[in-house]
């Protein structure tokens, strides 16, 4: 007589291991609502500067030079990228830094929980805080100052896509340089001005000088500013300003994930 082996017992592993995510994902949220200064940084700061541009009278006239467009309608996929900006390089790297310097993620090391499940949960949190951000800033530029939506959805979508996953990419790449929660502070300061810049926050990209336009193209948020212009005027992304951001999310995701340390 033969006694059957009994199963193993990998569902209900697999099963605790995900309720132990979820309880990280709903401690994070927790959190992160409870920092207005990030909130308001990420999800208002950029539509309330598209507002104040918005009220400027010169920026919503058309002009010759913008091929009849106004200065209002480049400056919405500028507010979009703005937000990502606020997102992964001003809000997520000193939380993650400052995780790691208390010690955080070492402990979590020796649990059930491993301290993947924190960084999954707040790249989650700040993309999402991103995409909001974008709806937000697209909402108030259509309802307050006319502004088309997209005449090519789906080429902006991905082009959106693409922007958040970079930009949370490079965070996550800041995080992996910096060992303290100052010089993380310190990091992303500098990088996200030049990215700012890139962007086209001070001057849209579309009205660089040609030099200084080709170099910025070159950048992930140069080549998504031209992407989400190109597709909010009914074009589909330039294949060149996708395989930018597609590259340098790659790039920046091998980066990050060979030198963080949880430790």
């Amino acid at each position: 007589m033969t006694t059957a082996n009994p199963a193993p017992a990998t569902a209900p592993a697999t099963a605790s291991a995900a309720t132990a995510h979820r309880a990280v994902l709903r401690s994070e949220i927790r959190l992160f609502l409870r920092e207005p200064g990030s909130l308001f940084w990420i999800m208002v700061f950029p539509t309330v500067l598209l507002t104040i541009l918005g009220l400027i009278p010169s920026f919503r006239e058309h002009t010759d030079e913008l091929a009849g467009r106004r200065v209002i309608d480049l400056y919405v996929p500028v507010a979009v990228l703005l937000g990502m900006i606020m997102a992964g390089l001003q809000a997520m790297p000193p939380v993650l830094t400052g995780y790691r310097e208390r010690g955080i993620l070492r402990r979590m090391s020796t649990t059930p929980v491993r301290p993947s499940a924190l960084l999954a949960a707040q790249i989650a949190l700040h993309g999402v805080a991103a995409l909001g951000s974008a709806a937000l800033a697209m909402a108030v530029g259509r309802i307050g100052f006319g502004v088309a939506l997209p005449g090519q959805p789906l080429g902006y979508a991905l082009a959106l896509l693409l922007a958040v996953a970079s930009v949370l990419a490079l965070g996550s790449l800041l995080c992996a340089l910096a060992r303290t929660a100052k010089a993380s502070a310190a990091i992303s300061s500098v990088v996200y001005l030049l990215m700012m810049f890139t962007a086209g926050v001070w001057i849209p990209v579309q009205s660089m000088p040609d030099t200084l336009r080709t170099i910025v193209r070159f950048t992930p948020f140069g080549a998504a500013s031209e992407a989400l212009d190109r597709a909010a005027s009914g074009g589909w992304p330039g294949f060149a300003q996708l395989g930018v951001m597609a590259l340098w999310t790659a790039l920046v995701t091998f980066l990050a994930a060979r030198l963080f340390r949880w430790e």
